[in-house]
């Protein structure tokens, strides 16, 4: 049945009127997205579809356009919307963290670093620099490794915390194959920039590691301060 002939409380975009975007299912939301179904297809069944397929909703605003296209019914028009919806998304948390919020909203962070880092298929190693008052100057990808791993040279990091005249960093890297847990190596690696970030008289706030949807935080954890 097309979604104009269900009830007017069981319609997606009247509930999120409503009731807010927090009352509708995953299902429902990526309906509201996606508009209008196919012949014999509501949207929420296409919804469905998609996210059956690929396993959840994250996999689905993570596919690649050739993976997006597979699902019949979705192309390159929903596919250019939905990269858009991303970058905005990207972008306003980016202001949030440039107003100087990163430590009073460690929510913005996690958010901010999901959508950058979350749903990607290597390995990659990302700062924040920011400025004495916490306000972002520079979000960077310094490193980029392979499926399982990245080299991070302490001295490049060194270097770009210089260039862009940071009074503190706070560091982040992805782990595509695992959970969000820190490794012997990640521990290692933290100390060392620590320390070499210390020499030139730059915090390092935090080091998060990101999986998927999951967010480790050193500083979180309390692992920080003793490196």
């Amino acid at each position: 049945m097309p979604i104009p002939d269900w009830p007017s409380n069981e319609r997606p975009r009247e509930k999120l009127i409503r009731h807010g975007a927090g009352s509708l299912s995953d299902a429902e939301l990526l309906a509201v997205f996606l508009r209008t179904g196919r012949s014999g297809r509501s949207a929420v069944d296409l919804a469905r579809d998609a996210i059956q397929q690929f396993g959840s909703l994250s996999a689905v605003f993570s596919a690649s356009f050739e993976q997006f296209s597979s699902v019949k019914g979705f192309g390159e028009a929903k596919f250019a919307q939905l990269q858009a919806v991303l970058e905005v998304t990207k972008r306003t948390l980016g202001e949030t963290l440039r107003e100087g919020l990163t430590l009073s909203s460690p929510r913005a962070v996690r958010d901010y670093l999901r959508l950058e880092l979350g749903s990607k298929p290597y390995e990659v190693f990302f700062a924040l620099f920011l400025d004495s008052q916490n306000r972002l100057l520079e979000a960077r990808e310094l490193f980029r490794g392979t499926l399982g791993k990245t080299s991070v040279y302490p001295r490049e990091v060194v270097k770009a915390a210089l260039a862009a005249n940071a009074a503190a960093v706070v560091f982040a890297h992805n782990h595509p194959l695992g959970i969000a847990e820190p490794t012997a190596a990640d521990e290692s690696l933290t100390k060392t920039l620590v320390n070499a970030l210390a020499l030139i008289d730059v915090r390092a706030l935090d080091h998060f590691i990101v999986a998927g949807n999951q967010v480790y935080s050193f500083a979180e954890a309390g692992r920080l301060d003793g490196l």
